[in-house]
């Protein structure tokens, strides 16, 4: 049985990388590819592969939340993070969103393929250098309701926009993008600013690169 899969990462080289490795093996077929979340998330509706491939630093849409849309509109999709993104937190809120896996790009290899396969037989799969108890041992502790984080503070909604926003977008573009009115958008980020205790855009950038929403 052939495993389907897509690539998301906005580095062509790496999924120029990808792809080689993947193909080279048999039994996988990549079936396309995209270096933007939101292009990602239509083209997965089109295809249908068995297994994306994500990193978490997309533009337009971030890695962590098109997994969310993702397993939301196609549950059948699995998804398995390849990032660069070391931290427990960025590990717990990729699964939270419904990733299968979480790969280092330092590990990557034929963890790669291992983790494509657990995948595809729903089973999760974590890079070797990762410990599923300090994983276990956060979630514990969100669900517990000790840690929050600041982005638990935002909607999936104003995740976006944050996203949007530092990216240099203006409220009229970004309300094209997702559907809404100028001045909806407008209430969103006053609104998302004023959960976050920022104000002005550079801490807003500072707050979006610190919790793996867009690119530094």
């Amino acid at each position: 049985m052939t495993i389907s899969v897509f690539l998301a990462d906005d580095h062509q080289v790496m999924r120029d990388g990808l792809r080689t490795l993947i193909e080279t093996q048999p039994g996988f077929r990549v079936v396309g590819e995209s270096g933007e979340g939101r292009e990602t998330v239509r083209a997965i509706g089109r295809l249908k592969p068995d297994v994306v491939l994500m990193d978490i630093a997309m533009p337009g849409l971030n890695g962590i939340e098109a997994t969310r849309q993702i397993r939301k509109k196609y549950p059948s999709v699995e998804v398995v993070v390849l990032s660069m993104y070391t931290t427990t937190e960025h590990i717990y809120r990729a699964l939270a969103a419904g990733a299968r896996g979480y790969l280092l790009k330092e590990c990557a290899g034929n963890e790669v393929l291992e983790a494509l396969r657990a995948a595809k037989k729903g089973q999760r799969f974590l890079s070797g250098k990762i410990s599923e108890k300090d994983v276990e041992d956060h979630r514990r502790s969100r669900t517990g309701g000790k840690s929050a984080s600041p982005i638990e503070r935002l909607s999936p909604r104003e995740r976006e926009i944050v996203q949007l926003v530092v990216e240099g977008k203006s409220s009229a573009a970004i309300a094209k993008i997702v559907f809404l009115s100028p001045k909806t958008v407008e209430t969103y980020r006053s609104r998302l600013m004023k959960k976050l205790d920022v104000n002005d855009l550079p801490a807003l950038i500072k707050f979006a690169v610190a919790n793996g929403l867009t690119n530094p």
